[in-house]
């Protein structure tokens, strides 16, 4: 892959302003709060989806930096995250048709499908669809808070998936 691709893929990831981002930024003072310890689920998730690896998120963290690849999966109500510019597949979708896509994606990739693939053709995170580069997590990566919790929980070659502002990630961290 070209320098100017993987910058523009990474920058996509970020949240560096070249278009909505997937993983989002953090908010300060945002739900979940700031550190890595605090747990996703309090007061502020009114719904606690079945798709959400809430297992792992309840782990303490088991790495400080971790390396992930992930398959962002939204749905219409979440227009708004990205400034209305939300993936036509999302706009589509309701949050049940996300969770079934979400599980169906989990399935195939317990059964062995290969990850890389199905991020490219799923990925609504226009910087992994089209990037096979993983991205560096750490407690303070500019990243939704929900995506690094989940992201430094996660055992090597294990394969999670948390929901943010932005839909649901499956991530899966890299050996």
């Amino acid at each position: 892959m070209n320098r100017s691709l993987r910058f523009t893929s990474l920058a996509l990831v970020l949240g560096f302003g070249l278009a909505p981002a997937a993983c989002g930024t953090a908010k300060p003072g945002g739900p979940g709060g700031p550190t890595m310890n605090n747990k996703v689920g309090g007061n502020d998730i009114e719904y606690r989806s079945p798709v959400v690896s809430w297992d792992i998120l309840e782990r303490e963290p088991v790495a400080n930096t971790a390396q992930v690849r992930h398959i962002l999966i939204g749905w219409k109500d979440l227009a708004e995250a990205y400034g209305g510019r939300v993936d036509p597949r999302a706009a589509e979708r309701t949050r049940k048709d996300a969770e079934a896509e979400v599980q169906k994606l989990v399935g195939e990739l317990k059964a062995g499908a290969d990850f890389i693939a199905l991020m490219r053709a799923n990925s609504e995170d226009g910087g992994s669809a089209q990037s096979d580069m993983p991205m560096a997590v750490s407690p303070d990566a500019q990243l939704v808070i929900e995506f690094r919790q989940l992201s430094l929980r996660l055992n090597p070659g294990e394969i999670g998936v948390c929901q943010s502002d932005y839909g649901f990630h499956i991530i899966r961290r890299e050996p």
